[in-house]
């Protein structure tokens, strides 16, 4: 059976101490925080592209593991940027990774370089599927807004216009004399009330 209790030996002072990590002088994620004085933490990272490393030229498949270093080394507006570090398997030569928030990406920074498999849409004639430059839009298109203004003005004359004016004269209704409504709903009311009076007496005749 697994022990859950822990020891304390007899010169740990818990207003001193704290914690039995700071008693052995460890830190609470251990070997991977041996670097955490200078911001670095090892982690374990996995290639998110084909890369081939810098110092060998050796191909490195997507999806391959490592223990990187991760450190923070800036910001996006307040997203943080972070750099992972890994040490290729083949010739320990180092390569950099790091995020990229504006573009929601990671890109390479140093010791390798990308394969580059992405397909560009505006070389084909389309758009950025992710463009961030509001600036940056596509032409107008004179039929497909004269479309969509025509479908607009079609939509609010056929079912805009009605439903507002079934929902006005149903408003009036009920807000024309909150007297009698408030009336016949008291009456509405009382009948239900009587007819399961009427159902309870029937049902306890039956059992008796």
């Amino acid at each position: 059976m697994q022990g859950f209790n822990k020891y304390y030996p007899p010169d740990y002072d818990p207003n001193k101490h704290h914690t039995l990590n700071d008693y052995q002088g460890k830190h609470a994620l251990g070997v991977r925080a041996r670097k955490i004085d200078q911001g670095i933490l090892i982690t374990r990272f996995e290639l998110p592209f084909n890369i081939w490393c810098g110092t060998c030229n050796a191909h490195i498949g997507m999806g391959v593991r490592f223990n990187a270093e991760k450190q923070k080394v800036g910001m996006y507006y307040s997203t943080p940027v972070y750099a992972f570090r890994c040490k290729c398997h083949l010739c320990s030569g180092w390569f950099e990774i790091r995020t990229d928030p504006k573009h929601t990406r990671y890109i390479v920074a140093e010791g390798a370089r990308q394969k580059d498999e992405e397909w560009n849409p505006e070389e084909a004639g389309g758009f950025a599927i992710h463009e961030n430059d509001p600036t940056k839009i596509g032409p107008v298109d004179p039929l497909a807004q004269v479309e969509k203004t025509a479908e607009s003005s079609r939509h609010a004359r056929e079912v805009g216009a009605p439903r507002i004016e079934s929902l006005q004269e149903l408003s009036d209704t009920f807000n024309s004399d909150p007297y009698e409504l408030s009336k016949r709903i008291r009456k509405q009311f009382r009948e239900t009330k009587k007819v399961e009076k009427r159902k309870r007496e029937e049902e306890d005749s039956v059992k008796d």
